[in-house]
């Protein structure tokens, strides 16, 4: 619960890294494995997208693509710069919007491009329409293709793809309610329950959905029927227009240039486990379609794993289906009802682990279908991707966030796959592609569902085959401190991805000084501000250096803050005594009154929930360098902004005066993408290279400087009591924060020498959401139940790192947890002290079971006595069955007898 910051020089602290020669060899890395993560570099081109859906190559300009509230936007490659170029009016519900966008094999003659999009007007239809993008907007639409469906809800689908023989591939979703079938086969034949039914879409021979479709575009707007298609033209109730059928919903998909194969993700059914009566627990599916075909749904899934019929007008289960003799009798199918034989997926996974393809790991279930890559599709070969890719498939989750790489054999059967990137973040991959240019373009949807998120972006995968130049790295045991300083210098951490030896070089005070070993011992001997840098070279010539600054003549202030109760949970009027004691080598002690009292700023401030926690330290600035301004020192914003006054660009005053925190995510946007125009026709430079969290901490600093926008604050007496009575009685979900501040009075000889320290202690609310724990094991998830997030996936031996607080007087703990329908819950909560195999305090046997409706109850766990602050546990154990869940936890709440 306790931080400390301590804000010393950084206002004079800086550190930089540069590659000093280019030399780049054209040699590629092994094709026996998967290429080194460090060769590939993964680039932000856009970001706080709102939901992005799918993307393409608009000809020679750029990279194309869509948010499903119907914008559509370019990445130029000329300019590197985004472009919305136009915005449809859409049907925006449920899962409709504008879904899918392919463009015209021949756009740079005919300026073609495709769009599924749910229009909007009263009828319940999809249109799959063809644009011309003339000046960069959409005009001359054909509607080339409608797809009826009810507008209620589920799995619209939408992507479309081209193949290399000009064909336009649909994937449509199975627009059926999955909810009301315990996540097993949803057949539901009871009148009135067409939504409830997936035989009427994707088992009917005569309806679109539920199925990849395969057209000829022609230049009038219509289309041809190409050969090959599971119905050839003019067969009686079957749609001509279907290639694959029995899809839940193929939300990604794509075509093998060189063998016209179709690759596809199908998203799975809900079901946790198998149940012998209804049939296998909800799979996933990567699927190949050599030719047109049947994959089972909602018959089967995966390797021909088959559901039972079901009655459910009096819920009883029926016989299995058979494979090769599937009957669609349902009355709402008005094709034919003798389909064709099931096919068997590719890959097939559910949520558990599964020991056919471990390699899936566990979690939600969501696969997608990327690119096969074949280099010679591509115009370039300078940094394309290496020789290993060659004829594999990119495939990847969306909700476990990884990227695959699948190795097929010469009859294109799975062989293996291999990890792309581990260590690098992908938050919800949504559709990815390689350009003419060989390199691999990815759009991410991010991690909130129907919303527009900050890691929301489109972001580009670079390669790099030849040497990759050290990274330097630079290290001191101290960086300030009265004079003489002997400071410990180290450059050990540096390294080099090609395993080159490395040399060291440090200029030290003027001086260039070579050491054999990365270490540097230096004492400083005259008080004052040094610049250390660090260069560090491989053995082919490249070298980048770092500079880390040394200020010498101050000692840093300490601050001490003590309290009457150590408990930093907080209740309504709870009531403490405090005491900020500061202690300065050079300045005295505020105990003695050598240190002035007056000098120590103390606050105490509640925060409510979601407020952003910068802002109870606005007040301290004086006193100390918020991040948000440390990080605008180390970046180069200082080039063209000052505080006060206009340099190329405004002033952070100027910017605070006219925006607000509601433009936040716009000032963030125009930071990292550039903008020109808006402070008259300078034009302020793109800086891709920082994370959006760091440009959100410096927005919060520049909006603080107007003193409208400043929170307000009362300051406290060196010593005295605090009282917590600004939260509302039952609504306690903010924080306290204490925060003391001092600035030291500097050495007198340097400028610019004062040290600051902050000191602050955060109190927390006793009911604790369990997805804000410390910690919580690898294998726990967490997702959205309405208006509440909880932490699932909760079976035995996993466990909750939940808070550091006093068990003095704990007598008992609520847990809040919510359950599915139809689902036995069995297992126990244990409460734990200081580890999880810590002092076992109290626990709760689980049983819970509601075949018709999700329920939500909390219970009571009494604690045994015991002292101290420490850790709390929250352990599940079940060893009679591993594999089954205990509960979705929701919140902790902390009972204290007064």
């Amino acid at each position: 619960m306790r931080i400390k910051q301590l804000y010393f020089f950084l206002l004079l602290s800086f550190m930089f890294c540069y590659s000093c020669s280019e030399n780049v060899e054209p040699t590629f890395a092994s094709t026996d494995g998967i290429p080194e993560e460090n060769r590939f570099t993964k680039r932000v081109l856009d970001f706080n997208l709102n939901e992005p859906m799918e993307l393409d190559e608009l000809g020679d300009r750029g990279i194309i693509y869509i948010e499903r509230q119907g914008i559509i936007k370019l990445y130029e490659y000329e300019t590197e710069q985004i472009k919305i170029l136009d915005t449809i009016a859409v049907q925006y519900k449920n899962e409709d919007g504008l879904l899918g966008l392919a463009v015209d094999p021949n756009f740079n003659d005919n300026q073609w491009i495709y769009l599924f999009y749910s229009p909007d007007i009263d009828e319940a239809i999809q249109h799959v329409s063809r644009f011309t993008l003339n000046n960069d907007k959409l005009s001359d639409e054909k509607v080339i293709l409608k797809i009826p469906l009810i507008r209620k809800c589920c799995h619209s689908g939408g992507s479309l793809e081209f193949g290399k023989d000009g064909l336009l591939y649909i994937g449509v979703g199975d627009n059926t309610n999955p909810f009301e079938s315990s996540g097993y086969a949803p057949i539901d034949e009871r009148k009135d329950r067409q939504l409830y039914d997936a035989q009427k879409s994707a088992a009917n021979t005569n309806d679109l959905r539920g199925k990849i479709l395969r057209i000829k575009p022609k230049p009038d707007g219509t289309y041809d029927i190409p050969e090959g298609n599971l119905f050839p033209e003019g067969t009686k109730d079957c749609r001509p227009e279907i290639f694959v059928m029995g899809c839940r919903n193929p939300f990604r998909f794509s075509i093998d240039s060189r063998t016209n194969y179709v690759y596809w993700g199908d998203v799975g059914p809900d079901a946790g486990v198998t149940d012998s009566l209804r049939g296998p627990a909800g799979m996933g599916e990567f699927n190949q379609a050599k030719q047109a075909g049947f994959y089972g749904w909602p018959y089967s899934r995966g390797n021909n794993q088959m559901y039972h019929d079901y009655d459910f007008a009096n819920s009883k289960p029926g016989n299995s289906f058979d494979p090769n003799n599937i009957i669609n009798d349902s009355p709402n199918n008005t094709g034919i009802k003798q389909l064709p034989p099931i096919q068997a997926s590719m890959v097939w996974y559910s949520y558990a682990k599964t020991d056919d393809f471990p390699w899936v790991e566990e979690g939600g279930v969501n696969p997608m279908s990327g690119p096969i890559y074949h280099a010679e599709d591509y115009t370039t070969d300078e940094n394309s991707f290496p020789s290993y890719f060659e004829n594999k498939w990119f495939v990847y989750e969306w909700m476990r966030d990884w990227i695959y790489v699948v190795q097929l054999d010469d009859q294109q059967a799975y062989v293996k796959a291999e990890r792309f990137m581990p260590s690098t973040e992908f938050s919800h991959p949504m559709d990815m592609l390689f350009a003419k240019d060989g390199k691999l373009y990815i759009l991410e949807y991010g991690q909130k569902w129907n919303s527009r998120n900050l890691d929301a972006r489109l972001s580009i995968i670079d390669y790099n085959p030849g040497n990759r130049p050290p990274i330097a790295k630079l290290s001191a045991d101290k960086e300030v401190g009265a004079a003489p300083l002997s400071v410990n210098f180290s450059g050990a951490n540096s390294y080099d991805h090609d395993k080159d030896n490395l040399q060291y070089a440090w200029i030290v005070e003027g001086k260039e000084v070579k050491t054999k070993t990365p270490d540097l011992l230096h004492v400083f001997e005259t008080p004052g501000i040094y610049d250390v840098e660090l260069k560090v070279s491989d053995a082919k010539g490249d070298m980048t250096s770092t500079n880390q600054k040394i200020l010498v003549g101050n000692e840093p202030p300490k601050i001490n803050i003590k309290l009457s109760d150590a408990n930093t949970i907080y209740w309504a009027n709870k009531k403490l005594d405090y005491n900020i004691i500061v202690d300065d080598l050079e300045d005295g002690n505020s105990g003695d009154k050598t240190i002035d009292p007056s000098k120590v700023k103390i606050t105490f401030n509640y925060i409510p929930e979601g407020e952003d926690m910068i802002l109870a330290s606005i007040g301290h600035q004086q006193n100390a360098i918020p991040k948000g301004l440390e990080l605008i020192k180390n970046a180069d914003c200082e080039a063209c902004h000052a505080e006060q006054k206009k340099v190329a660009g405004p002033s952070y005053q100027d910017i605070a005066t006219r925006y607000s925190i509601e433009d936040k995510q716009k000032i963030i946007h125009s930071i990292i993408k550039g903008s020109q125009g808006k402070w008259g026709e300078a034009m302020m430079s793109p800086h891709p290279q920082l994370e959006i969290e760091e440009v959100a901490e410096m927005v919060n600093y520049i909006l603080s400087l107007d003193p409208d926008k400043q929170v307000k604050e009362n300051l406290l007496p060196i010593s005295g009591s605090l009282t917590f009575d600004k939260h509302l009685e039952g609504q306690a979900t903010g924080k306290y924060v204490l925060m003391a501040s001092y600035l030291d009075k500097g050495n007198p000889n340097v400028e610019e020498s004062n040290l600051s320290v902050i000191e602050k202690l955060v109190f927390v609310p006793p009911r604790i959401e369990l997805e804000d724990a410390i910690d919580m094991h690898k294998k726990l998830s967490t997702w959205e139940v309405g208006d509440k997030t909880v932490v699932g996936s909760i079976k035995h031996g996993r466990e909750i790192k939940v808070a550091t607080i006093s068990f003095d007087k704990l007598s008992s703990l609520s847990i809040g947890a919510t359950y599915n329908k139809d689902y036995l819950y069995h297992g126990t909560v244990e409460v734990r002290k200081g580890k999880k195999e810590g002092v076992l305090l109290g626990s709760k046997r689980i049983e819970h079971y509601d075949k018709d409706k999700r329920t939500a109850n909390s219970f009571e766990i009494r604690i045994e006595p015991t002292s101290g602050v420490d850790t709390l546990f929250l352990v599940f154990t079940n060893p009679q069955n591993e594999d089954q869940f205990t509960m979705n936890g929701d919140w902790v709440q902390l009972n204290y007898s007064k």
